[in-house]
């Protein structure tokens, strides 16, 4: 194996446990993990991102060290599934400086918010902010494109005296659907499906979405200008790139017809394309001509991402801590098929948990895995010799911490999500090692809350779970091959494994976890 550097310094395991160490051993590994998965998802709380991002300083609010004046100039406009909460910690702060605002969030979503307790997350009745609901079932709708026109209507009256705060975050791109006329929200809907159909990358997508739409790829930044326009952003794109998360209405990305028609050709869609599209894209030039004051607008933009995966995982390692581990962070990017990602997380359990030096094999798989899970060999490197070093030198029990979106290859109609099924693989992996408490136990949750069309946010799973479920007839691969893992934890030992945290009221992708035991080791 590669050695490198370790980017952690060793510490006695009895520092990191502290006084505590006595109640919190007597804690079930299972119990520590859900623990750790609480406070990721607690770090990204709409309002506490947007409570830690904004400064109030009498009138004027600092933002990523910029500093803006307020004159009750302040208009506000919003998209995206965790928005009203974003929303409603903004007017606590700003409030007395809001003029209007157009916020378009999930359908039901307020409802739902009053009947879990979350009353903190909805805006207040007198609230000058008008909340918009559309985008059932998570698809752009005809209520989601009446919020898109408000939002629209409300930038374009914008002048340079005014501060246009933009909240967004995941679900944004479904809930501000604005065609290009003549073009129907049906018929943009249909092109972009039949080009996914195709095995169009997200980019591609992103491309022909902001070419036949006025508000992404920078539209909103630039019906707003001259207005000084603020975006914060909670993201849920992998390694959170600003064009992409909701297809970036705040960022400047010029697409040209003539790139979008070699696009559609590729995937041999230009004679099936409504006469609609093909008007728009046989228009010349960009969607829209510069105006003569707009060369300095990038710098009356400024987009600052106030939550991510990444956040989730530093605060979750905080609480790994506190809890007696110590924390490793492999990467907030993990991504490609279930099958390698549950297949690394093995491996690394196995390297992490032999109590003699682990084979050669075992590290060259992992870094072979690399590119297919989308986690630099540097990273693997670093993580391996970290591993190494609390293995071999005594530090205790160790949490690797991971994030991201893997993907799934549907074979089946069952229920469930990606993260059931990779705790599910990756129990098939740990096949054969020891349970817990002296064996490794593994976590995979959605921050989001729901794992597929599921109840469940994700499972936990160890070594123990393939005889588990043969002793109570369940036979795991007929469950992989249907996609069903969330019949399978609902089976298994009465759906005790199944992590269900119920509304999160966020989403930044999934948190992975792989909790390891203090390993006793055949000194050499």
């Amino acid at each position: 194996m590669a050695r490198v550097l370790s980017l952690f310094r060793p510490q006695p395991f009895l520092a990191l446990v502290g006084r505590k160490k006595l109640t919190l051993c007597k804690m079930s590994m299972d119990s520590r993990a859900r623990q750790v998965f609480a406070a990721a998802v607690e770090a990204v709380q709409p309002d506490a991102v947007v409570r830690q991002s904004i400064e109030r300083k009498e009138d004027s609010v600092i933002i990523n060290g910029q500093k803006f004046t307020l004159k009750h100039n302040l208009h506000l406009v919003g998209f995206g599934k965790a928005v009203l909460g974003m929303a409603a910690e903004a007017e606590r702060i700003l409030g007395d400086h809001i003029v209007d605002g157009v916020i378009s969030v999930p359908h039901g979503i307020q409802q739902t918010l009053r009947q879990h307790g979350k009353d903190h997350l909805l805006l207040k009745e007198n609230s000058r902010i008008k909340v918009m609901e559309g985008a059932k079932h998570n698809l752009p709708d005809a209520d989601a494109q009446r919020a898109a026109e408000g939002i629209k209507q409300l930038a374009c009256g914008l002048t340079e005296k005014d501060l246009l705060l933009v909240l967004i975050s995941g679900g944004g791109s479904a809930l501000l659907p604005a065609p290009i006329s003549p073009i129907s929200l049906q018929e943009k809907l249909d092109v972009t499906r039949k080009l996914a159909g195709a095995g169009a990358t997200i980019q591609e997508l992103n491309t022909v979405r902001r070419a036949l739409s006025f508000l992404k790829g920078g539209g909103l930044a630039h019906y707003a200008h001259p207005a000084q326009v603020v975006a914060l952003i909670l993201s849920d794109v992998i390694g959170d790139p600003l064009d992409l998360i909701a297809s970036g209405p705040t960022v400047r990305s010029e697409v040209w017809p003539e790139e979008v028609l070699s696009l559609l050709e590729q995937y041999k869609l230009l004679n099936s394309l409504p006469a609609s599209v093909k008007e728009v894209l046989g228009r010349p030039g960009p969607r829209w001509k510069e105006n003569k004051d707009e060369t300095d607008k990038a710098d009356s933009v400024l987009n600052v991402v106030i939550g991510s995966n990444t956040v989730a995982l530093q605060c979750a390692g905080r609480r790994v801590r506190e809890l007696g581990f110590r924390p490793v962070v492999l990467s907030p990017g993990v991504c490609g098929d279930v099958r390698s990602v549950s297949r690394l997380y093995g491996l690394l359990a196995r390297f992490a948990c032999s109590r003699e030096e682990p084979p050669p094999e075992i590290a060259a798989e992992v870094l072979k895995l690399g590119p297919e899970v989308g986690v630099e060999s540097w990273d693997l490197c670093r993580t391996m010799q970290v591993l190494d070093e609390g293995r071999t030198e005594g530090w205790g029990a160790t949490c690797l911490l991971a994030g991201g979106e893997p993907t799934v290859e549907l074979t089946g109609k069952g229920r469930g999500g990606r993260n059931q099924e990779l705790a599910l693989r990756v129990g098939l992996e740990l096949r054969g090692m020891q349970l817990p408490p002296n064996g490794p136990v593994f976590l995979s949750g959605g921050t989001d809350g729901q794992d597929g069309p599921t109840e469940a946010a994700g499972a936990v799973t160890d070594g123990g779970l393939y005889e588990e479920a043969q002793a109570q007839g369940l036979d795991v691969n007929n469950f992989l091959t249907n996609n069903d893992s969330y019949t399978f934890f609902s089976r298994l030992s009465a759906g005790k494994r199944l992590l269900v945290p119920g509304l999160t009221c966020t989403n930044v992708m999934d948190v992975h976890m792989l909790l390891i035991p203090p390993i006793p080791i055949n000194i050499r």
